[in-house]
């Protein structure tokens, strides 16, 4: 049986189409409709006009928990996607995130991941850990032949490196790569730590992965601390 021809714009058409009914499954899911939602990429945008080429939103998540590494995400966004999809990943469910995720890599996005250890962390504090992981993301970029030539950071300080930059306060609220990018650094460190739950379960992290909660520093108390604990955060160092 002689299989049909398909042609590379065949291809790309289905490709597109399914892209455009995962966009439309999501915003039904999240009642967002893109008409609803403010512009939030136009700094890209302003970007992309004065001659920059590749702009990476840089985020990253797990300052405040007791235990495990700090994740940073790089990410790309195609100029064509609907950049309103993606908010603050702190204002999604679990399972918003999760989806938008994966329509990350369906649009596709370029995401690149950094982490830094909860040793590390201890040696030169959470915000040089922080600064690091996002430096890592974007070598994690530059790796797999996308280097950026322009990062928007979360945050107040430049990350590390020579490359042009602009740091934002709630960077999330005003950059949907900044936004996309807290959805990837969240999604991934949830996994990271529902591993270490599987590990350790007495903690429960796989529900207490971020801040502080009453239950998970009781379980400290009671258990003492495991081999992924930060040392040099309170609520643990007492333990020490």
């Amino acid at each position: 049986m002689v299989k049909p021809h398909v042609s590379a714009s065949a291809v790309l058409s289905a490709d597109k189409q399914r892209t455009a009914t995962s966009q439309v499954r999501i915003e039904k899911f999240l009642s967002l409709p893109a008409s609803s939602q403010k512009d939030n990429y136009h700094l890209e945008r302003n970007l992309l006009q004065q001659g920059y080429s590749v702009i990476a939103g840089l985020d990253e998540v797990g300052r405040g928990p007791l235990a495990g590494p700090v994740v940073a995400a790089a990410v790309i966004l195609p100029e064509d996607c609907q950049h309103s999809l993606f908010i603050d990943s702190k204002k999604l469910s679990a399972k918003k995130r999760e989806l938008l995720f994966t329509h990350l890599q369906e649009i596709p996005a370029r995401i690149g991941i950094g982490t830094v250890s909860h040793q590390t962390i201890d040696r030169i504090n959470i915000l040089q850990a922080s600064l690091l992981a996002m430096k890592r993301a974007v070598e994690d970029l530059t790796g797999q032949s996308y280097p950026p030539d322009f990062l928007l950071v979360d945050g107040k300080f430049p990350v590390p490196l020579g490359i042009s930059q602009q740091p934002l306060i709630k960077g999330e609220t005003h950059s949907a790569s900044i936004a996309a990018a807290s959805i990837a650094a969240k999604v991934t460190r949830d996994l990271l730590m529902e591993e270490l739950h599987q590990q350790f379960p007495c903690y429960n992290f796989q529900c207490n992965k971020g801040y502080p909660t009453k239950e998970h520093r009781q379980a400290v108390k009671e258990h003492g601390i495991c081999p992924y604990h930060r040392l040099s955060f309170k609520g643990v160092k007492e333990f020490v």
